[in-house]
């Protein structure tokens, strides 16, 4: 018991880095100590779901079933988990709604029973679950979180979870899981064996460099959130916006083979990217 509990504080820093460095690419230097205490705990939280829902052994839905009722606990009582701890100051302090944090445990456990989506219309819903509630909670950290400028998030969201899911094609196909739409598949003659060859067809490429479209589309259209928005809510929203515009880069530079390796985008670009939406 006392291993366990000495190891609970490394695993929650350990998430918590990997949450920063996905997520925190330009804005956190600007931010203040708070707003990015804040958005740490909120991003540990949902790279904690995310790690039950993927890596975690044993049953994931008890686990996920149990930890949604460790979350009532973070707004009702006293939670047990580390993070859900450091997380609670947060929701009580800024008044947090629970719905979004529902729906990111929700996503995964559709992770569990759901393993492709038919349609794009299915994966804009799953999305739906999985992404768009983060940036819904951000916008209520900086105390902005209007239904009209949720709405446009809710595109930023969207976009950015798709360009990730083209990124990870690879290792998501790995664990049985294939998030391109079946019926995108058909449409550009990629059959679903494909996804496990060492370097994607000029089939698959054509679906990825697709769906990489529409993500910017999205990106465009959510991207007037940042004009709606003041300080460093702005700021912070650009670098989103910025890092999916970025992402798309590094897709097209790799020419859209998402099997050779997973492409990435550099600091400079996204910077690069972010700055171009504030101005």
């Amino acid at each position: 018991m006392r291993a366990a509990t000495a190891a609970a504080p490394t695993a929650e820093e350990a998430i918590l880095e990997r949450a920063g460095t996905e997520n925190f690419s330009v804005a956190p230097v600007l931010l203040g100590r708070a707003t990015r205490s804040h958005l740490r705990a909120i991003y540990g939280f949902a790279r904690l779901v995310d790690e039950l829902g993927d890596e975690a052994e044993g049953n994931r839905l008890a686990l996920l079933d149990r930890f949604e009722e460790d979350l009532g606990r973070a707004f009702d009582g006293t939670p047990e988990h580390p993070l859900l701890v450091r997380l609670m100051p947060t929701i009580r302090g800024l008044r947090l709604p629970r719905a979004p944090f529902l729906r990111l445990i929700e996503a995964n456990r559709r992770d569990q029973l759901v393993a492709r989506y038919e349609t794009y219309e299915e994966l804009l819903a799953y999305c739906d679950l999985s992404a768009n509630p983060v940036g819904e909670l951000v916008l209520h950290v900086f105390g902005a979180a209007t239904a009209d400028r949720i709405a446009l998030s809710d595109r930023v969201c969207t976009a950015l979870q798709i360009l990730e899911h083209l990124q990870d094609v690879a290792e998501d196909f790995a664990r049985g899981r294939i998030y391109l739409p079946a019926e995108d598949l058909a449409r550009f003659g990629v059959e679903s064996d494909d996804l496990a060859a060492p370097q994607a067809s000029k089939e698959l490429r054509a679906l990825v460099a697709f769906e990489t479209a529409r993500a910017c589309a999205l990106l465009e259209e959510g991207g007037v959130l940042v004009s709606r928005l003041r300080g460093l809510a702005r700021v912070a929203v650009a670098g989103y916006v910025g890092g999916g515009l970025a992402t798309a880069d590094a897709l097209a530079a790799a020419r859209f083979d998402v099997l050779g390796s997973t492409p990435r985008s550099g600091r400079i670009r996204r910077v690069a990217r972010t700055l171009r939406v504030l101005v």
